[in-house]
């Protein structure tokens, strides 16, 4: 164990507290961060195009049905005769483990501030068939709250920003609910784009739309056993976790007939979830982009922005990350899967050990 200094911004007062910290094996070496610059307030422009309907609903049903026996991120599909346990070596040197290359990571981040992202479900809360109860661990809980101490953090998550915040329960952290959709800062950060306790949601008009959307489909998937609907305020999760298979198809097409009438809505799909989002231009890559801008990294190459999900929604952080050449994404797997990730873990409890 190092004791380092460690010099952190007072926001209140616009001062730098330098504290003396212990730091024990952790992925966080911090750096004095930038101050905030004073940028013009507004709003981002987003564009928004009607798809065809073969597009927005997935295709044929067998597609979607297939695509939901994968889970997600798509499993790799070996396309030689290598054993499962040969394919998931060959896996892993391309994605190590993130706590096996702990010291290159350290490398990679000197003399950078970190800025961190995470998934909730599989990532800081284990996988449970009732997502009413995907509860985090206290040590879970106490490893966030260390982080985001002296980084900015943020949990960014496909369930609503209240739901996830009850889960939570830590301040001082940016929440971006409905895969980025619903974003709210720390009430002490003067954010730029800052309006009330919101950040930005770039879907408000849609909310009646989601609503009715969301009673239709309880109705429609009352004769489905298993199947669970999920209000997640700017989406609509349709949970097939606790569907038996045969009735995935089912479970599909009554989603889609209900979507027939909503051309601006779209069926994607997550880790044992069908979801309807609005067809705008914005995913979680796009909300990881708005928080460094917010955060007046955007251009920045001082930042090293990581990102930790499980989920084929992550992807599109991941591949921002990968864009940039900056930072890392980190993929919660057991198996190996097609991901734009760059390190792998197996599960939350690894994700908690790495922070």
């Amino acid at each position: 164990m190092t004791n380092q200094n460690v010099v952190v911004p007072d926001a209140k007062q616009g001062i730098d507290i330098t504290i003396a910290m212990a730091l024990s094996k952790s992925l966080f070496s911090p750096v004095v961060p930038k101050p905030l610059p004073a940028a013009p307030g507004g709003y981002f422009t987003i564009t928004r195009k009607r798809f065809s309907k073969k597009t927005e609903t997935g295709g044929k049903i067998s597609s979607w049905v297939d695509s939901m026996r994968d889970s997600s991120p798509t499993r790799v599909k070996s396309t030689t005769s290598l054993s499962e346990t040969e394919e998931k070596n060959s896996w892993i040197v391309n994605h190590p483990s993130a706590l096996n290359m702990f010291e290159q990571i350290v490398k990679g981040s000197k003399g950078k501030q970190i800025v961190m992202f995470l998934d909730y479900d599989g990532t800081l809360s284990p996988i449970v068939e009732d997502p009413d109860r995907a509860f985090m661990t206290n040590e879970m809980r106490e490893a966030v709250r260390d982080v985001a101490r002296y980084f900015p953090t943020a949990i960014v998550t496909g369930r609503c920003r209240n739901k996830v915040y009850s889960f939570v329960r830590l301040t001082g952290l940016y929440y971006a609910g409905s895969h980025g959709m619903d974003i709210e800062g720390p009430s002490k950060n003067n954010c730029k784009y800052k309006k009330g306790g919101v950040l930005f949601q770039p879907a408000s008009e849609f909310l009646p739309m989601i609503d009715e959307v969301y009673n239709v489909l309880l109705e429609r998937t009352k004769s489905i056993p298993g199947a669970k609907v999920e209000n997640n305020k700017f989406c609509v999760s349709v949970h097939f976790r606790c569907v038996e298979e045969k009735m995935w198809a089912v479970l599909v097409e009554q989603v889609r007939s209900v979507l027939n009438d909503y051309p601006k809505l779209r069926l994607t799909q997550g880790r044992k979830v069908l979801e309807i989002r609005p067809t705008i231009k914005w995913d979680k890559g796009k909300a990881l982009e708005f928080l460094l801008e917010s955060l007046g990294y955007a251009n920045s190459t001082d930042v090293f922005p990581v990102y930790i999900g499980d989920d084929r929604t992550d992807e599109d952080a991941f591949k921002v990350l990968r864009n940039r050449g900056q930072g890392l994404g980190i993929l919660v797997s057991k198996v190996p899967k097609e991901t734009n990730a760059s390190y792998s873990l197996q599960e939350p409890k690894e994700a908690s050990s790495l922070m």
